[in-house]
């Protein structure tokens, strides 16, 4: 099909629940995509995180076609190799115990809630079902994950939520201290805020947490859906603030793009998880747990990760330095291998001026531009990025 034959299609056939750019991605190769058209783009939205790797790692497509021939889905009701080395590969690289697949960051949320009320349920004589979320927090657009969602434009339409969730302001303890309840079973956080704007949390605040969590018997649930593995420059995100959650909800990277994701726990919240308490059709099946075991063994390698650190302080240094020319740039957030940069400008424009130019770059609020490329990224990729940020702010933005 051409171009144009595949945006009209999507237009009839499609539910109308994305804005797309008028163009028609094809194939990739390492750092770029290309269109149907044969333009190429430097990319720097990863699939929104999800392709670290970038577009054709060798091994994971040996992976892919290897189990694709011999096995691609038999459902939970069997066990199947690949599952069980992913868990034990997750179990021994982080702090958890046992690990529930399923399909997505939203599933891995909605897990992550019933297992904390469960918890809540079984662990008190007086059952504790409330859970505390952060303002500007996003989760996912599932109704457990939207209710801990705390941007009120995605609740829009779609009200009644979940009962039994409070929020609290990102980064400040008293206001989490007063939106507790003796009900709170759980607080749900993102190490650093994604969706909202990129807004890394502050050290003080996750230990806080985790100390209130412990003296007034809450779980302590981070949300690692698109900081975690690797994207920080640690493995899991937790391991860079050094504060050990109860459970942790994984997704985007694991799978290879593949759609897998995980929920991590100890063994005190698993203990009262039972045989049809929760369960996934397609999650952890072979293929992508196959897939899933690659892409961890590569994201876990001391090297990469030294990497990822370097060219993440690189990042955010060339970002830094164009803010200091440019009264445009208000303000440059992020760790390691992603940034949200505040300006002047409508977020959606800059993104078009970028296409343009051959670079594909994602949003993060308004007025927030985001750059979230593979972790396999080079120096000089940064830096034709960067320059072609500077491009645009030179030639100016249409509105």
């Amino acid at each position: 099909m051409r171009t144009q034959e595949v945006i009209t299609a999507e237009a009839q056939y499609l539910v109308h629940t994305y804005t797309r750019p008028p163009f028609v991605l094809e194939r990739g190769n390492g750092m770029h995509l290309f269109d149907t058209e044969g333009n190429r783009y430097l990319d720097f939205v990863s699939g929104i995180g999800v392709n670290v790797l970038g577009y054709g790692d060798y091994e994971v497509l040996e992976v892919l076609g290897e189990q694709a021939r011999r096995l691609i889905h038999t459902s939970n009701l069997f066990y199947t190799e690949p599952q069980v080395v992913l868990a034990k590969m997750l179990v021994e690289r982080s702090f958890a115990d046992r690990v529930f697949f399923c399909n997505s960051g939203a599933e891995a949320v909605e897990a992550a809630l019933k297992f904390a009320r469960r918890w809540g349920h079984e662990r008190f004589s007086s059952p504790k079902t409330r859970v505390l979320a952060m303002h500007n927090s996003f989760h996912g657009r599932t109704y457990g994950a939207l209710s801990v969602t705390g941007q009120s434009k995605y609740h829009r339409g779609f009200e009644p939520l979940l009962p039994g969730v409070d929020f609290a302001q990102f980064n400040d303890l008293d206001s989490v201290e007063k939106s507790l309840t003796p009900q709170t079973c759980a607080v749900i956080v993102e190490p650093p805020q994604a969706e909202g704007g990129v807004i890394p949390a502050q050290r003080e605040f996750l230990q806080g947490l985790r100390e209130l969590c412990d003296e007034r018997g809450m779980l302590l649930i981070f949300d690692e859906v698109q900081f975690g593995l690797a994207r920080s420059g640690e493995l899991f995100t937790y391991q860079h603030y050094g504060v050990e959650p109860d459970i942790v909800t994984l997704a985007k990277p694991l799978g290879g793009g593949l759609p897998l994701g995980a929920v991590l726990v100890r063994e005190e919240v698993a203990q009262y998880i039972g045989p049809g308490d929760h369960a996934s059709t397609f999650g952890g099946g072979p293929l992508a747990c196959s897939v899933g075991i690659k892409v961890l063994e590569k994201l876990s390698d001391l090297q990469f990760l030294r990497k990822v650190r370097e060219n993440g302080e690189y990042l955010h240094s060339r970002l830094m330095r164009l803010q200091a020319r440019r009264s445009e740039v208000k303000e440059v957030r992020g760790i390691g291998l992603i940034a949200g940069v505040d300006t002047e400008f409508e977020a959606k424009a800059l993104v078009e001026e970028f296409r343009k130019r051959g670079v594909l770059v994602c949003t993060a609020g308004s007025n927030t531009l985001r750059f979230i490329p593979p972790l396999i990224v080079e120096q000089r990729h940064i830096d034709e990025a960067v320059d072609v940020f500077h491009e645009v702010l030179e030639q100016g933005v249409q509105a």
